[in-house]
């Protein structure tokens, strides 16, 4: 007797902890792995935001907290949101949640019915399929490439939408890609997404303040398509918060309402110090963690100098975020110290077998031809990894 559901038989496992989870285990048994696979910030919490959860727990913040969170939290993500994204939302329109993760399963529990079409930008985050999977709905992948810098275009969206389609869900700027939507090209976006009010959007906004160029535009800040769209954020990429598990959205009020329901089921209120600590993290004015960004901003130009000198990657320059996504498909059908390379899984396990530097196969992220390093680690790591993968491919050109 079969004792699982057929939804979790349907669930993969995230190819990023997969990696991550494989290179502890080789660095358990002695090996020296550089693992360049998960998407966390190597920096300590600012000291302002760790004193706020001391005094948040000397203050006896140890009860229930309102399920959608405390109204001073989400006083501050308004507030946060009027001041960085020219975005106006009440606390009404804010459900603080167990992370980004949850807010976004919040809204998609609260609209997707069994066979609902979900349209997914490829690359995306590697969770969303599996995200709608868990929901009963169907991903619908919009194709990207290196040569586009993996963005979709207006025209390729309105081809993709049908009856059946109840959202968008994609991230600007983009984990994996590290590049990011303009003005312009979201403008662009929202007006066909106008003509369809059956369609949410649902905009993944975590890297936001992780961009080396310019201020990230919220596609919520477009009129035509602010009551259709949910904006997810939260503390863990740009306050290195990554453990805390504070994430929020912040939606229309009929979605809102949907989302506090959802969760008023699941797990209720977030960790009552945590939505302390988030208030202080959310007022104190964002250039006072801007050495997190820009010490990111030093790796990544190193790692770009560096990537580029290995045979047979395609690489963009990446705009925002922490990571590189080269496009690797020079070694795909290639056979390489007796291993096939059928696609990217197989090119990262690959690597860290054989030069011992961990990263995620593009499978996941809906680009198989490409792989994903995070550089979210010391300029040390980074260096050594890249000689290591340089030496080992220049066995083979």
């Amino acid at each position: 007797m079969d004792k699982l559901s057929d939804r979790v038989k349907r669930l993969g496992y995230s190819q990023t902890f997969v990696m991550s989870n494989k290179a502890r285990e080789m660095k358990a048994n002695g090996i020296d792995v550089i693992s360049l696979t998960l998407g966390e910030p190597d920096f300590d919490v600012p000291d302002n935001i760790k004193q706020a959860a001391f005094d948040a727990i000397n203050e006896n913040y140890s009860h229930y907290s309102p399920v959608p969170g405390f109204l001073e939290l989400r006083e501050a993500i308004t507030y946060k949101l009027k001041r960085d994204n020219n975005l106006e939302y009440k606390p009404t329109q804010i459900c603080v949640s167990n992370g980004a993760k949850q807010a976004i399963l919040n809204v998609l529990a609260a609209i997707i019915n069994d066979g609902d079409e979900v349209l997914l930008p490829a690359p995306y985050w590697v969770s969303y399929d599996e995200m709608v999977k868990m929901m009963g709905g169907n991903s619908v992948m919009l194709p990207t490439s290196y040569v586009t810098d993996f963005k979709i275009t207006a025209e390729q969206l309105e081809e993709a939408i049908t009856d059946k389609t109840k959202a968008i869900l994609f991230s600007s700027p983009c984990n994996p890609s590290g590049g990011y939507y303009t003005y312009d090209e979201l403008k662009s976006l929202a007006k066909v997404i106008a003509k369809y009010p059956q369609v949410t959007i649902i905009s993944d906004e975590i890297y936001e303040f992780i961009n080396y160029e310019t201020k990230t535009t919220s596609i919520a800040q477009f009129p035509e398509v602010y009551e259709q769209t949910a904006v997810i954020n939260g503390m863990s990429k740009a306050f290195a918060m990554t453990g805390w598990r504070i994430g929020y959205s912040a939606c229309p009020e009929w979605l809102a309402k949907a989302c506090e329901k959802v969760q008023g089921q699941m797990t209720s209120g977030a960790n009552t110090v945590a939505q302390r600590a988030s208030i202080t993290a959310l007022k104190t004015d964002p250039s006072e963690y801007r050495y997190m960004i820009d010490a990111f901003k030093e790796r990544r130009n190193l790692m770009y100098e560096l990537i580029q000198e290995i045979p047979g990657f395609k690489v963009l320059l990446p705009k925002a975020a922490f990571y590189f996504f080269p496009d690797i498909s020079y070694y795909i059908g290639k056979t390489l110290n007796g291993t096939t390379i059928n696609n990217s899984d197989d090119f990262a396990m690959f690597l860290l077998e054989n030069a011992q530097v961990g990263c995620v196969g593009g499978f996941s992220f809906g680009s198989p031809e490409c792989i994903r390093f995070s550089y979210a680690a010391s300029e040390q790591e980074l260096r050594e990894a890249m000689r290591r993968i340089k030496e080992l491919l220049e066995k083979f050109n």
